[in-house]
């Protein structure tokens, strides 16, 4: 038995469809590209995190807008890396990495790991090294410490799949969030 065909019905174009070779009006669609999803994306409130690891030794950290949960059984998260980053090296390297969720009151602490060629490490940022030699960083609202499971090419950039292995969710504060291009508190 086959399926019943169903008879198409012309539609009118959308008044947000440019006519063929003019300008796209405001608020009409963009062909997708880069600058199309940096727009986009200007408009998604997120999350910030700093990612840390050892590398050969030392600290490294960045700042990390990309977090995502993946599944509750297994514990797993993931976040995106591009290859070109300075840390890049250690959390290719690395078999765990620290996640923190960052306060309100961390905005500084996240810019200066968003900074390239900072002192991440030095002072004023309170860390002391924590389960597995992965840097932990002091006073975040939660962090993890995560075994990478998975490095998953994604254009210049790395999705890091990890899994949860201990962690502190006991933090105080509420998140800091990452909107249009900077860092704000939650507002009521």
């Amino acid at each position: 038995m086959t399926a019943p065909t169903v008879p198409t019905v012309p539609t009118a174009p959308s008044p947000r469809s440019p006519r063929p070779g003019s300008a796209p009006a405001p608020g009409a669609p963009r062909p997708g590209s880069p600058d199309l999803l940096r727009s986009v994306f200007r408009q998604h409130a997120a999350g910030v995190a700093v990612i840390t690891a050892q590398d050969g030794g030392r600290p490294v950290g960045f700042t990390a807008t990309s977090l995502n949960s993946v599944s509750a059984d297994p514990p797993l998260l993931s976040f995106t890396i591009g290859t070109g980053a300075s840390s890049w090296p250690a959390v290719r390297d690395s078999e765990y990495l620290g996640v923190h969720i960052l306060a309100e009151h961390q905005r500084e602490l996240a810019g200066l790991f968003a900074r390239s060629g900072a002192d991440r490490f030095g002072p004023p940022t309170g860390w002391a090294a924590g389960p597995h030699g992965v840097p932990v960083l002091d006073g975040v609202l939660a962090w993890l410490v995560c075994r990478v499971v998975a490095r998953v090419p994604a254009g210049e950039h790395r999705v890091i799949i990890a899994e949860a292995v201990v962690g502190d969710p006991a933090g105080e504060g509420r998140p800091l969030l990452y909107h249009q291009g900077r860092f704000n508190a939650l507002r009521d």
